[in-house]
């Protein structure tokens, strides 16, 4: 029983150190994807510190936001990246990914 316990607890940890790391190194979006463009255009319009270096190396905060937004939607999302984190669906989405470019209110 001790046994299985122990294999149970080392399990969770891989499983959530391992989701943990992965929300440090995001792809990086196409650099012609529109929908990246648009996100970091309209962030820039609505809110104030996204030209501040975030905890991503070699990306602005805005940037980090972005990626990581444009990365923690569903693939076939199509919409505006900055209207979702704004809506209920997109609240736990944003909360993270202001987390992840050290950029919050």
């Amino acid at each position: 029983m001790k046994k299985t316990i122990a294999l149970t607890a080392s399990a969770l940890w891989l499983v959530f150190s391992s989701s943990a790391f992965a929300a440090t190194s995001y792809n990086r979006p196409p650099a012609d994807d529109a929908q990246y463009r648009q996100c970091l255009r309209y962030a820039a319009k609505l809110y104030e510190g996204g030209d501040e270096a975030s905890p991503v190396k070699g990306q602005t905060k805005a940037q980090a936001w972005c990626t990581c937004m444009w990365n923690e939607t569903p693939d076939d999302f199509g919409g505006n990246l900055v209207k979702y984190s704004e809506s209920s669906k997109g609240k736990a989405t944003n909360k993270l990914c202001e987390k992840h470019a050290d950029w919050s209110e």
